[in-house]
């Protein structure tokens, strides 16, 4: 698996294809083997999935718990790895790939988001802090209890939540990564993303699923009030795991979606 430094740590991705860049950003507990179903039939695109800090095989280095470290950890990535490129970002995926754009349009001139929303109320923060203190506790059988139920919950169906599971379990390591994550959605809570929606230039697709409790679609709405060139689309009968719970519907969505050589 190759490697590269960025913001001195060690990030991990997997590349795929050839063609137009486009840079694939995981979710809170996963990896870049999230997309491996996207990644097989893609071909025609050059696909790019990092490991978030402290996810994977990447290095954790000096966590601040923020997504602006983490948005920034992307910024880097694009310029020293992949180039400007479409990002696509699952729910805190989605999260860095709006703030990266925001931040840097030059290097994000078009992104889509699965999942996502830019703003967390008072219980999702409260979930966020409870899920960090768990691993900086050093309770890695309640860390693993609580990610056993989170990931059913984010199915509906359409995947097998003892399968999702064991991918989170192992994309999270020792946990800090997952920690640092974690504690960087609650933030989103005192600084919020959706102030700086309007400054995002390119177009953004907005995708939801039906089924969706953790991103509801009143999460879409936000998006799609904030940004200037925006779509929604829609994946009927997923759950907040799309890429688990409707890998082909998102495959064939994102096909029509994504910049073609």
């Amino acid at each position: 698996m190759p490697a590269a430094a960025v913001n001195g740590i060690r990030t991990a991705y997997r590349e795929a294809g050839a063609g137009p860049p486009v840079v694939l950003v995981h979710g809170l507990g996963e990896d870049g083997t999230s997309w491996r179903t996207q990644q097989d039939a893609l071909t025609d695109r050059r696909t790019i999935a990092p490991d978030l800090r402290g996810h994977g095989a990447s290095g954790l280095g000096e966590p601040d718990g923020t997504w602006m470290q983490l948005r920034d950890d992307l910024l880097g990535f694009l310029q020293q790895v992949s180039g400007p490129a479409t990002c696509v970002g699952f729910s805190l995926g989605g999260v860095l790939v709006l703030a990266a754009a925001a931040e840097r349009p030059d290097l994000v001139p078009s992104a889509v988001t699965v999942a996502t929303s830019a703003v967390v109320g008072r219980s999702a923060a409260e979930f966020y802090t409870e899920r960090a203190r768990q691993v900086r506790a050093g309770d890695r059988d309640a860390v693993l209890d609580s990610l056993r139920t989170d990931t059913a919950a984010m199915l509906n169906g359409g995947a097998d939540p003892a399968t999702a599971w064991r991918k989170r379990a192992a994309a999270i390591g020792a946990g800090e990564g997952y920690a640092n994550a974690a504690a960087a959605m609650a933030g989103l809570r005192e600084h919020p993303l959706a102030p700086r929606l309007g400054e995002i230039s390119g177009p953004v697709e907005v995708i939801g699923a039906e089924h969706d409790r953790l991103c509801p679609r009143k999460a879409a709405d936000i998006l799609l009030e904030s940004l200037p060139r925006s779509r929604y689309h829609e994946i009927a009968g997923s759950g907040h795991l799309v890429h688990a719970d409707a890998p082909e519907q998102l495959t064939d969505l994102l096909n029509r979606l994504l910049p073609q050589a």
